[in-house]
């Protein structure tokens, strides 16, 4: 087998100061039967949302396969999902680094590996005590911690390709896959390709000169990274890349590549059902938000004159207007003005806080209705299924199923459970871009959260996809 490497800086200098640069790198593989180019980009999405648009992946492909006899389909293109701003020429610039990388084939012994690391993620989604769910974005406010009981799981597993050069026994490149929302940002909200540019950096510092890292973003539709929504510290994903670059270079060190890898690439087509709850689904959220609107009431307490009575409250709630001798003053003489207005206040004081808690869940519905009307409005003019692509890759014994949508942690998980061989992984972010892609559980969330509201596709994809995931992985 041979391999090739290189990466080309895509950072759009223009748009603003920039805190990590965004790149894209090709890792180019022949093995005398089959040729193919693994491309990672430090970008959103492959199409659909951001500076690559729907046409990106048809127009590089077709080059690649012209000028360098690749199969279209054998050009695999992954988006860490960072929300960096990139060049527009992000064509002619992954072609670029994908020629590259050709020129520079070389021959390698391969090695596949797991690494672990669950310090930097967590999953968004909250069950709440009323049996719906919600999630964690800045976008949006937190519920109340008692109303939350549960959350959802992560996969710290990293998934590890490793390839030595034959020549001088050193590392060529390092594959690394984990599932994490790219989006801590920089503490001076600077364009950031986020914490796998962190990442990529240690692993390459670290394992040997000349070699290259490459992030693959894996099911981490419903995972942020840790400690998302924190307001005391500056949001910086340094920490968060080094710990996992770190965690995936001890991983790294313990394989041992060897000769006679082989290699295998299958994309095939999946047919997906599209939604057709949409308008119910508009018309009951509707129905709710005229019910919170109508459950606002006037209190006589604007923000001046609630915090203080709130923090009094809290601090003394037995005797929060004046001292203790006054109250007793008062006992003596037979009265209670002060436990009237202790009364009064108290009241008025929950009457705001019900009318925040109802503004604060009027922000989460609102921001995932618009989501929902956004994909109802489009939907109109596309036909009841959705194709896409369903890819596999192995090399040696590393195996790779990449699909377009943004899979949560438990398709993921699922698909691993049931796959064969100890190194195989699940990639999604690739070959394309259809949004959202949650559990059919998920999918029927009776509240809201962006996974189930900005999303494509039915219930019944899951059973579908993790079917022939399951397939592919077996076929390579």
């Amino acid at each position: 087998m041979r391999a090739g490497v290189a990466r080309v800086d895509i950072t759009d200098r223009e748009a603003g100061p920039v805190a990590e640069a965004s790149y894209v790198k090709a890792l180019a593989l022949e093995d005398g039967a089959s040729r193919a180019v693994i491309v990672t980009v430090d970008a959103v999405a492959i199409g659909g949302i951001g500076r690559i648009d729907d046409g990106y992946l048809a127009r590089v492909r077709s080059r690649i396969e012209r000028e360098l006899n690749i199969p279209a389909r054998h050009v695999l293109v992954n988006a860490s999902h960072c929300h960096s701003v990139i060049r527009r020429d992000v064509d002619a610039l992954t072609i670029e680094a994908v020629r590259q990388a050709w020129r520079a084939l070389t021959p390698v012994r391969a090695g596949a590996g797991r690494g672990m690391e669950d310090r930097i993620q967590e999953n968004r989604r909250m069950k709440l005590r009323d049996g719906r769910e919600t999630d964690a974005r800045r976008a949006y406010s937190m519920p109340r911690d008692e109303d939350v009981v549960a959350t959802g799981p992560i996969d710290p597993e990293v998934g590890l390709l490793r390839l030595d050069r034959v020549d001088n026994g050193r590392p060529l490149a390092a594959l690394y896959l984990f599932a994490a929302h790219p989006i801590q940002g920089a503490p001076d909200n600077g364009n950031t390709a986020d914490y796998p540019a962190f990442a990529s950096r240690a692993i390459e510092e670290n394992l040997g000169e000349g070699v290259m890292a490459f992030f693959v973003q894996g099911c981490a539709g419903d995972i942020n990274p840790a400690r998302y929504k924190d307001v005391r510290q500056p949001h910086d994903a340094e920490p968060l890349g080094n710990r996992l670059g770190l965690g995936a270079l001890r991983a790294l060190r313990a394989i041992r590549a060897a000769d006679g890898a082989t290699m295998s690439v299958i994309n095939d087509t999946l047919v997906l059902p599209r939604s057709t709850d949409t308008a119910q689904r508009i018309a009951a959220l509707r129905a709710r938000r005229e019910e919170l609107l109508k459950s606002l009431q006037g209190t006589t307490l604007n923000f001046k004159t609630f915090l203080p009575l709130y923090v009094e409250q809290r601090v003394s709630p037995e005797m929060p207007a004046y001292y203790a001798h006054g109250y007793l003053h008062e006992k003596d003489r037979g009265r209670q003005h002060l436990r009237v207005l202790d009364a009064e206040n108290r009241a008025a004081l929950q009457a705001y806080l019900r009318n925040i808690e109802t503004m604060e869940e009027l922000t989460r519905l609102q921001t995932n209705l618009a989501l929902i009307e956004m994909h109802h409005a489009e939907a109109a003019q596309l036909p009841a299924t959705l194709a896409v692509e369903v890819a596999g890759l192995r090399i040696g014994d590393f195996r790779l199923v990449m699909f377009p949508g943004e899979l949560t942690v438990q398709i993921g998980l699922n698909i691993k459970q049931r796959a064969p061989g100890p190194f195989s992984f699940v990639a999604g972010y690739s070959n394309g871009y259809i949004f959202y892609t949650p559990t059919a559980e998920q999918r029927r969330n009776p509240g809201y959260a962006q996974e189930d509201c900005d999303t494509l596709v039915a219930p019944e994809w899951q059973a579908l996809f993790e079917a022939k995931a399951a397939d592919v992985l077996r076929r390579l």
